[in-house]
């Protein structure tokens, strides 16, 4: 949990430098560092659940004695 507590602090520390340096805007900088990352946790959910998928359709023919 600490590994991903710092991960989310990290994020949201770039999403914010890089948003404020490409604007000069606090406010700009502010949305897009909760923004971005809440969309980018959400994208990253599905895709795991695609990987997933993937990793059990390996696994199935790997197992099948076809």
């Amino acid at each position: 949990m600490n590994k991903t507590l710092s991960f989310a602090i990290v994020h949201f520390t770039v999403a914010f430098t890089v948003a404020w340096a490409l604007t000069g805007s606090w406010l700009v900088g502010g949305i897009l560092a909760l923004v971005e990352p809440t969309i980018n946790t959400v994208a990253y959910f599905f895709h795991e659940k695609v990987w997933q998928r993937i990793e059990a359709r390996r696994e199935r023919a790997a197992g099948c004695l076809c």
